[in-house]
Parts: C-alpha cells; sequence; structure tokens
C-alpha cells in the first residue's frame, strides 16, 4: 500500500496550484487591461480595436486561437502522462521540465513587440501564449492526475481538493497584486507605468516557479501513489472517459461556470476604474477580501458535503452566483460609497466561489475512481485533460466575449458593454445549475461506464 502524505506533504502539493494560479491569473487579470486599456488608465492602446465581421475584436481572436490550440493538446499530454514508465514516475518528469518554461512565457506575453498600437504585438502574442499554455498545460494535466493517486477515498480527496482550492484562490489574490506591485516600481523610479506593470510580472513570475518546484519534493511517485500505467490507445481512452455520464454532465455546467468567472476575473479592474472610479491597485485588496471570506466557509462545505451531498451544494451555488453576477450591472449606480459596493460583493460572492473552489476536484477524482473500477484502467490524467479542456474552452470563450463587450463601451461614461458582463454571467450561472440538475452523486445511483 503507498504512503499516505503528511500535513506538510499536502501543502506542498498544495504549493504547485499556487504556482500555477499566479501565473495563470496573471493572465486573465491583466492581459486585456494591458493591450485594451481604458482612456484614464495612463497606459497606451497596443493593438488596433478593429472588429472582425462587426463583433470580434482582434485580441479576443487571438487570445481565442491561442486557447484553443492549446485545449486540443491537453488530452495529448494526458495520454502520454497516463501511460509513462519513467523512472520518476507518471507526472513528475512532466512537471518538472515544464514549470521554467511556464514563467518565462508569461512574461514574455507582456513584453510586446512595440510599445505602441501595431498589428505586430498581436503576431508577437500569438507566439508567446502557444509557448505559455503548451508549457503550464505540461504541469497543470499530470500536476491534477496525482490527486485521485494521493487520496483514495471521497473524505481525502474533499480534503485535499480544500488544499488545493485554498491555493488557488490564494493565486488570485496574488495575481491581482499586479498593479499594486507595479505601483511600488514607480515609486523606486521606473518611470513608464507598461514597464513597471512588466517588472511586477517578471517578479511574480519568478515566485511561481519556486511555488511550481515544491511538489517536486514533496511528493515521491513511488512511495505516495499505486500507480499502473494505461495500456489503451489514446480513442479508446477518450471514449471511456466520455461514456461516464455524471461526468459529461459536471464538464458542460462546469464550463458555462467558467465562463462567467472569467468576466468576472477579466472585468475586475474595469469595474474598479470605469464604474466605480476607485484605483487599480484596489483589485488586490477586493480579491484578497474575497478569499479570506471564503476560507471562513471551508469547514461548513467540507461538512455538508458529506451530509448532503455534492450535488446539492453546487447546484446552490450556481444560483446564488447567478444573483451575484446580475448586481454587477448595477455597479457605480447603487446609493452606496464605491468601497461598498465592490467589498460588498466580495463577502457575498465568497460563499459560492468557496464551494466551487472545492468540490470540482473531488468529483473528477470520483469520477476518474470509478471509470477504474470498472475498466481496469488508470486515466486520471485523462478525466483531468478532458476537464482542463473544457475550463479553457470556457475561458476562451469568457475572455474573447468580454473582450468583445469593449467594443460596446469601456470608458467612464461609456461603459455599457462592461456592465452587460453581469447579464452575461446572470445567464450562464442559471443555465450551467440547469444543467447540473442531471447530476447524481456516487451514493444516490450508479455511473455508468
Amino acid at each position: 500500500m503507498p504512503e499516505k502524505l503528511t500535513f506538510l506533504g499536502k501543502i506542498g502539493y498544495a504549493s504547485g496550484m499556487f504556482g500555477y494560479s499566479i501565473l495563470f491569473n496573471i493572465i486573465s487579470v491583466m492581459l486585456i487591461y494591458f493591450y485594451v486599456p481604458p482612456n484614464n488608465s495612463g497606459l497606451t492602446v497596443l493593438v488596433p480595436q478593429v472588429a472582425v465581421f462587426g463583433i470580434f475584436s482582434l485580441l479576443s481572436l487571438i487570445v481565442a486561437s491561442g486557447r484553443l490550440f492549446d485545449a486540443i493538446t491537453d488530452p495529448l499530454i494526458a495520454f502520454f502522462s497516463d501511460r509513462s514508465h519513467h523512472v520518476k514516475g507518471r507526472r513528475i518528469p512532466f512537471m518538472m521540465w515544464s514549470l521554467v518554461p511556464s514563467a518565462i512565457f508569461c512574461v514574455l506575453m507582456f513584453m510586446p513587440y512595440r510599445l505602441g498600437e501595431s498589428n505586430m504585438n498581436l503576431s508577437w502574442l500569438f507566439l508567446m501564449q502557444i509557448g505559455f499554455y503548451l508549457s503550464l498545460t505540461a504541469y497543470i494535466v499530470p500536476y491534477n492526475a496525482l490527486l485521485p493517486e494521493l487520496a483514495s477515498n471521497g473524505k481525502e480527496q474533499v480534503e485535499l481538493s480544500m488544499w488545493m482550492s485554498v491555493a488557488f484562490v490564494l493565486g488570485i489574490v496574488v495575481a491581482s497584486q499586479t498593479p499594486l506591485l507595479a505601483d511600488g516600481f514607480e515609486v523606486l523610479g521606473t518611470d513608464q507605468r507598461h514597464r513597471a506593470i512588466q517588472l511586477a510580472i517578471a517578479t511574480l513570475s519568478g515566485l511561481a516557479i519556486l511555488l511550481l518546484s515544491i511538489p517536486l519534493l514533496s511528493v515521491n511517485e513511488a512511495k505516495h501513489c499505486l500507480a499502473k500505467p494505461a495500456t489503451i490507445p489514446l480513442g479508446s481512452s477518450l471514449r471511456q472517459t466520455l461514456k461516464n455520464r455524471n461526468f459529461r454532465v459536471f464538464v458542460m455546467a462546469e464550463t458555462l461556470y467558467f465562463i462567467a468567472l472569467m468576466l468576472i476575473v477579466s472585468g475586475m479592474l474595469y469595474y474598479l476604474r470605469v464604474l466605480l472610479e476607485l484605483e487599480e491597485s484596489m483589485g488586490g485588496w477586493v480579491m484578497g477580501c474575497m478569499v479570506v471570506c471564503s476560507l471562513f466557509f471551508y469547514p461548513a462545505v467540507l461538512k455538508y458535503s458529506e451530509l448532503t451531498g455534492k450535488r446539492n451544494l453546487v447546484l446552490g451555488s450556481l444560483i446564488y452566483l447567478s444573483v451575484m453576477m446580475g448586481a454587477l450591472f448595477y455597479l457605480g449606480r447603487l446609493p452606496l460609497p464605491p468601497m461598498v459596493q465592490i467589498f460588498g460583493f466580495a463577502v457575498f460572492a465568497s460563499i459560492p466561489l468557496a464551494v466551487l473552489g472545492i468540490l470540482p476536484y473531488a468529483i473528477i477524482a470520483e469520477a476518474a475512481q470509478i471509470d477504474s473500477e470498472a475498466t481496469g484502467q488508470q486515466k486520471e490524467g485523462m478525466y483531468f485533460a478532458i476537464r482542463n479542456m473544457a475550463i479553457k474552452f470556457g475561458q476562451t470563450i469568457g475572455i474573447m466575449i468580454f473582450a468583445i463587450l469593449t467594443l460596446f463601451g469601456k470608458d467612464p461614461g461609456d461603459d455599457f458593454g462592461i456592465r452587460l458582463s453581469g447579464v452575461l454571467g446572470f445567464v450562464l450561472c442559471i443555465l450551467a445549475a440547469l444543467i447540473f440538475t442531471g447530476y447524481r452523486d456516487r451514493r444516490n445511483s450508479k455511473v455508468s461506464i
């Protein structure tokens, strides 16, 4: 029997998610804002604001193409990881070779070819983001696939998922400090806002490298995992995974959820600068407030997921979040101080985000475990790869939608596009909840494979 991870081992494993989240959310928070900033930000627009087919911005198409290319590579990386016979294990070698390139490409995405509006910046961004997403995928797919191998039952999976969720939301907080860190570099003498942001991103990317490397020291696959490399072909692995009905329902609902979530993440700096006329650096405080508040609800999530099952908690959270998303439309118009509006949103939104941050990892780990019991093939990597691929489709669509919405108003006094993000988020969360009604907890029904 494999050894169980110690408490420090669990924290060490979760550190990888912390580093991943920093890199991933730097892109989510800063990319559109950096290349197509509002006119009161002190930044220069770096790409032409031209509508293609009357609706798609050039930036949205570039971002989408890079992410969709990345989504296609997920199953391939999972396939090779699941079948690996490397002496150091199926997962760790992939993680070891991909962590440094991930951070380097993250920095390069914010080093445009020309510090001014140029089509060349679009070409540069396209190439750098392919390198970034390919590297980051080669880390996160094998990393996530370790979860069902390190946690053998539902309770342990939810517990380890909790630490991964804590790490992910902490990464959001750290990534959201990019504007504040840029302010610090300006105080130290950096004379251009663009340059200050680049230095801030390089600093945080260095921190991410350190965090991404900790699981390599905390997890020993030979000691902590009982792994049996898969032997089936790629096509069969995909088909067996997608036959899991619960898994299909979950992935469809989560894709819609991530479209909605990406609208919030991409829009946060716009909500602050445009709708509420607050400083960009306030974004870090807002995210920090949301994380601290959500931590208070984590013990309750662990308890009630055992009592009521994952389905009811996820359903309730999606409906709750839809209301919060709808409220974004009224930011800046409520008879309350701007600080009260944005921090009030953070406090109330922390409740559903606590549930939706913890339970998905446990749901996927459970699905992979059921599959392994039914087929005799350990395809954890494929499950997390397909989930990753669906998330990336959701995130891609979310970023595209937000970039498109900026064409309908992104500046003070001309903010209709920014406000529409809340309305779309409301609709998406309701649709996700409707789809998730088809999910069944394991104890209530058998999942057919």
